[in-house]
């Protein structure tokens, strides 16, 4: 059970509004102390990622730092089965856990605003299904009050939804979730550039840094194997099913943009023919947003009961639900265009749609922008000596 004292020192200190920097030794950042100390002078891993080249560069991990190298850390698991001092032995050296612990209270601790990240922590997926049930119901509502969910076939979705409709309910989700996500990086960029040299940012820094992010090299476990899931075995499951939610994700956001271009630019009304440019993005996003999901979602079930914090696989379930209901709606809508079934296609994929938006900014799509920030810290961070020196000689 975690002392009382450490609690009420840092409560006091936060109430005379002092910046508390040093972790207490019984919270999630102290345990990411304590075995960041015991790493510091084994140093096995220091080829596995980026956590343990930065982590060289201290002797001391306060606050900010932990939240810096937690981030950091791709939960990849490598570095759990290669320890000497992982559990059973008495130094209880879990990397993967301590880091994830600490992730998970950065999610809510850098959230904007503050309660909304406190709720997603705690309910991620029960808030992600109920709020996506719960705007899809409302949807199909309106429509079967104007007696036009089923019946007809539809031609336009602007024949079920007027477009300055569709603009007014997404506009303020889409423009608040954007708000929000940049409050969070703001607030973590802030905490962490001090720690990593406080030197701004260059461009040869900036491109090695988008590098890393676009082809997820340190879930290669460092030498191109890749890490581990439920075993010892080395498996690149994980990064090609992240490939393939990450990009999928990105030629459905493609889509829409090119599909609202074509609204303004040249009065297209969706849905759109399949050679069209927004169809075939969105097709193609769409099926590989599907398999991703899909398999992360099976991987996520068979993990390591070791890897990752247990109170943060449902923040974690929750996104991979919202992806791949948001892939499988949108593709089950795609096949309903003509039939009478379009309109309650239409209205369960926008409910899921600004359920994936409305909570983006609170689980695991926010640690993928504090991810890009603290790897790109750490690029600058890389370039500019070694404050310490350890292992010089």
């Amino acid at each position: 059970m975690r002392s009382l004292d450490p609690l009420i020192e840092e409560a006091r200190a936060l109430a005379d509004g002092q910046p508390v920097s040093s972790p207490s030794a019984h919270s999630a950042e102290g345990e990411v102390a304590r075995v960041l100390q015991i790493c510091n002078a084994c140093r096995y891993c220091e080829g596995f990622c980026a956590v343990f080249p930065a982590m060289t560069r201290r002797l001391e991990f306060h606050r900010a730092d932990v939240h810096y190298l937690a981030n950091l850390c791709h939960n990849c698991g490598a570095c759990l089965h290669a320890c000497q001092y992982a559990p059973p032995h008495e130094f209880q050296v879990n990397v993967p856990r301590a880091m994830a612990e600490v992730r998970g209270r950065t999610y809510a601790e850098y959230a904007w605003p503050a309660p909304l990240g406190r709720l997603y922590q705690r309910n991620g997926l029960t808030l992600s299904v109920a709020l996506a049930a719960a705007l899809a119901l409302f949807l199909i509502l309106a429509v079967a009050l104007r007696g036009s969910l089923a019946g007809t076939p539809a031609g336009s979705f602007y024949d079920i939804f007027p477009h300055h409709l569709l603009v007014g309910l997404f506009a303020p989700v889409f423009g608040f979730a954007a708000l929000a996500l940049a409050m969070g990086l703001r607030r973590f960029w802030r905490d962490v550039t001090p720690v990593t040299s406080g030197q701004p940012v260059s461009a040869p820094a900036s491109a090695e840094a988008a590098g890393h992010v676009l082809t997820l090299t340190y879930l290669d476990g460092g030498h191109g194997e890749g890490c581990h899931n439920e075993d010892d075995a080395w498996t690149l499951a994980r990064r090609r099913l992240h490939h393939l939610t990450f990009y999928g994700f990105l030629l459905c956001f493609a889509a829409t943009g090119v599909g609202t271009l074509a609204h303004y630019l040249l009065g297209w009304a969706a849905p759109y023919p399949l050679a069209s440019l927004p169809k075939l993005l969105g097709v193609a996003g769409g099926v590989s947003l599907l398999i991703g999901t899909t398999g992360l979602g099976w991987l996520n079930l068979r993990r390591h009961p070791l890897h990752g914090a247990p109170a943060q696989r449902p923040m974690d379930r929750g996104f991979i639900a919202l992806l791949f209901l948001t892939s499988a709606s949108g593709l089950a809508l795609w096949l309903a265009a003509g039939s009478a079934a379009l309109p309650l296609w239409l209205c369960l994929h926008l409910g899921c749609v600004m359920a994936l938006f409305a909570t983006l900014p609170y689980g695991k799509f926010a640690h993928g922008i504090y991810r890009t920030a603290a790897l790109l810290r750490h690029a600058v961070e890389k370039r500019q000596p070694n404050p310490v020196g350890l292992g010089a000689d």
